[in-house]
């Protein structure tokens, strides 16, 4: 597996939708896309995630760029790991830094993915949010469920 490439596919995608939804809707703009369950739905984040407000914005900046070069020490230090294990890493460093690059260059983070049941809705996300779950998501399989059923130790110091 190309890790280049799944992090470069990852990056583009945030930030081409991104761009369309800056450039084509105005902030609070809905349009459905599957009825009212998958609307595309513009806002700008300014907080951590999910709308969490914070006072900090540039310390937590400096702290996100902190933790994509921590994950790119662990992707050189375990090299030798599993190709899944390096992918989910790479996967979640892909989301950090499409949402650090809207940090660094907006101040705030475009939201758009708006997925819900009438008033039950879940907190409006991007591209970028989606991966850093995922690759959460894969990385926690792979280090509590998958290598369990081995025996083996997920992860070799």
């Amino acid at each position: 597996m190309n890790l280049a490439l799944l992090f470069s596919s990852i990056l583009v995608l945030d930030q081409a939708t991104k761009y369309l939804v800056r450039n084509t809707m105005a902030i609070g703009q809905t349009v459905p896309v599957l009825g009212q369950f998958l609307r595309i739905t513009y806002v700008e984040n300014s907080g951590i995630a999910f709308g969490l407000r914070i006072t900090h914005g540039t310390a937590f900046t400096v702290l996100s760029a902190l933790a994509s070069l921590f994950i790119i020490v662990l992707l050189f230090t375990h090299k030798n790991e599993k190709t899944a294990f390096k992918a989910s890493l790479v996967v979640i460093l892909a989301g950090a830094v499409g949402n650090l690059i809207d940090r660094i260059c907006y101040h705030h983070v475009a939201d758009f993915i708006d997925i819900g049941i009438r008033n039950l809705r879940w907190y409006i996300f991007n591209v970028a949010d989606s991966a850093v779950v995922v690759g959460m998501i894969i990385l926690s399989y792979l280090i509590f469920v998958s290598d369990l059923k081995t025996g083996k130790r997920p992860v070799s110091a």
